[in-house]
């Protein structure tokens, strides 16, 4: 059976252990919501008190008595106890999302989290599944214990105000069977995980198999992915046999908890009865047994080998430590020479590292990045320009250590980049920004493990220009709906986030893409220069360019084209890189309209040749026959000799 990443050296889940710990300290923060479900649970188990109390009274007192008046006056408080009872079972569920729904919000934000700390792949079937499967389940958990816990209590005081005699009869098995069950209970966790896991590696083999029979036919391997497969359906079809029979034990914990009472009960009538027992009394216990602890009883079995091991193997999914990327090789302990940069000594680690970065999606591909080697030092300012599907954003993942290299190294601060020490260091701004439902203070201090205050907000608003957005929503406190704002506010809120990030390094793929050329310029400018967390200086950002205007802000531009990648400066790549003198416009002189590649108006600009007939017109995307109508152009004349 597979296990997590931190079983593999012993065998044993690090993490499951941990999980009661957890839980403790979860339900320990939340006192005062169980002591209001606590409170609803009393009044709830009030009709279970009476049922049986009530029934002895209206026999020995009323009915038997002669005094069917008295009887009916019995029964009557019954059923006023189970209308309190329905009332205490409707204010129970409020307590109850108290109590539920934080858990089921810790889950999200830590999965969420690790989506964008590893680029976890199976967040959406965690976020959508896993998580409410959680949310369920220790829902269901904590109703049914505290439903058998004030059961049991109500019923057993009953008997004991009955007759103290009743309840060594009931109270010995019950106590008994309940023993048996709590020792089965890890054992049963452990077996129903293991089918989990062995059922997901069955459905895992037979979708590859499925997907791959033309090539296991062709390729003659029919009886050895019969014998894997085979394997692995031995293994569940095991495990199942185990699981049925330690559910056996659950049965026979059930069993002498809740049916030997009634049979002892029975037996042991005439000797009651020659004590003092009444038979209203007798009757009691019995309406306690078979219509109170009973199913109670069978809820708290079935609920708690279900749902408690559903939950227990969930949360352990839901805790696991991200995997680790394998390290396919490590800087030389030697000074690393790159091309962005300049020569860092040894005791002095650049803020992001290429080391012969070769990657390449899939064994036969032709490779995305070639024996890329590359220095940002601490405080650098990278912007990495090129044309689409060159690769860009395909570094931006491998510096952020969401990919593994083919070949090479990536480090940030001397750290491998998907190890914990380097994700600490950087943050990713995507092209999409996260902006989640709440206040737009706490959408700022997100990456913030102290919050910001006030003046520290307001300063991160002003420094990447979304003052307006403040200003609309109706200050830091007021909340955010996400669909309510355009892409471009949404970007200018990732971009404030990460201002008050306390990560020296940010890593822009394109995240200002939504944004004029006005504020796209003075976010970056704020970003390259916010300080530094420790010591002088300030942080390091490397900026995936949208616009080529960002190169020139840049210290350093990586012109990402193929075989053809050089790193240089703005005017030495000028002379160097074709495309380099394309994306920025083409000749090294003035030029009008500006340079932009392509504007927010999806206009080309063009310089002017400064040839006869050029009146400075701008190029519109689309066919020339859709710009050839008189009125089309800016001066109001059509395309002639130009």
């Amino acid at each position: 059976m597979p296990s997590c990443g931190g079983c593999r050296s012993t065998g044993r889940c690090s993490v499951l252990p941990e999980l009661p710990s957890a839980g403790l300290r979860f339900l320990a923060a939340r006192r005062g919501a169980l002591a209001r479900l606590a409170g609803w649970s009393a009044l709830e188990a009030a009709h279970t008190f009476a049922l049986g109390y009530a029934l002895a009274h209206a026999l020995d007192g009323g009915f038997l008595a002669g005094r069917t008046g008295t009887g009916l006056g019995w029964l009557a408080a019954a059923a006023l106890a189970v209308l309190a009872g329905a009332y205490g079972t409707g204010r129970t569920y409020p307590a109850l999302a108290a109590v539920v729904e934080p858990l089921r919000d810790a889950l999200v934000r830590r999965v969420v989290a690790r989506a964008l700390a590893d680029g976890d792949g199976a967040a959406v079937s965690r976020l959508t599944h896993q998580v409410e499967i959680a949310r369920d389940a220790f829902a269901g958990l904590l109703m049914v214990t505290r439903s058998f816990v004030f059961t049991a209590a109500g019923a057993l005081t009953g008997l004991f105000l009955l007759a103290p005699e009743l309840l060594p009869v009931v109270a010995g098995p019950l106590v008994l069977g309940l023993a048996l069950f709590v020792a089965t209970l890890r054992v049963l966790a452990r077996r129903q995980e293991a089918f989990l896991v062995a059922d997901e590696e069955i459905a895992r083999a037979l979708g590859e198999v499925c997907q791959g029979l033309r090539d296991v036919a062709a390729g003659g391997a029919g009886s050895r992915v019969r014998s894997e497969v085979g394997a692995l359906v031995d293994t569940q079809r095991a495990v199942a046999g185990s699981l049925a029979r330690w559910s056996v034990a659950r049965i026979a914990a059930l069993t002498v908890a809740g049916r030997l009472p009634v049979v002892l009960l029975l037996v042991s009538a005439p000797w009651l009865l020659g004590r003092g027992v009444t038979p209203g009394a007798l009757v009691g216990a019995l309406a306690y047994l078979t219509q109170s602890l009973l199913p109670a009883l069978q809820d708290l079995v079935h609920g708690v080998g279900t749902s408690g091991a559903r939950l227990a193997v969930v949360l352990r999914r839901l805790t696991l430590p991200a995997p680790a990327l394998p390290e396919v090789g490590a800087p030389p302990p030697e000074e690393v020479k790159g091309r962005a940069g300049g020569r860092h000594p040894q005791g002095s680690a650049p803020a992001l590292s290429f080391h012969r970065l070769t990657f390449a999606y899939g064994p036969h591909a032709a490779p995305v990045v070639h024996e890329l080697t590359l220095t940002v030092p601490p405080g650098g300012h990278l912007a990495v320009v090129g044309p689409s599907g060159v690769g860009k954003s395909t570094l931006a993942g491998l510096a952020a250590g969401l990919l593994a290299p083919g070949a090479g190294s990536v480090s940030l601060g001397g750290a491998p980049a998907h190890s914990e020490a380097a994700r600490a260091l950087r943050l990713l701004i995507p092209q999409e920004a996260y902006v989640f439902s709440g206040t737009l203070a706490e959408n700022l201090a997100y990456l913030r493990h102290v919050p910001p205050g006030e003046d520290e907000l307001a300063d991160a608003a002003r420094a990447v220009g979304m003052e307006r957005i403040v200003g609309r929503l109706g200050g830091f406190a007021a909340p955010v709906a996400p669909a309510e704002l355009s892409a471009g506010e949404r970007q200018q809120i990732a971009l404030a986030r990460a201002y008050l990030s306390p990560a020296p390094i940010a890593l822009l793929d394109e995240a200002t893409c939504h944004l004029d050329p006005a504020a796209e310029a003075r976010a970056e400018h704020a970003l390259a220069r916010r300080p530094a967390v420790a010591g002088d200086g300030r942080g390091t950002l490397v900026v995936i360019a949208h616009r080529a205007a960002s190169a020139l802000r840049a210290d350093r531009i990586l012109v990402m084209d193929g075989p053809h990648t050089v790193c240089g400066e703005h005017t030495e790549l000028l002379r160097v890189s074709p495309l380099y003198r394309d994306l920025v416009g083409g000749d090294t002189g003035p030029s009008d309209p500006a340079r932009d590649a392509r504007d927010p108006y999806r206009v080309d600009a063009v310089a002017r040749p400064r040839l006869a007939g050029d009146r400075g017109h701008v190029v519109a995307h689309g066919s020339v026959r859709e710009v050839q109508a008189a009125g089309d152009l800016a001066d109001g004349g059509a395309l002639g000799r130009e």
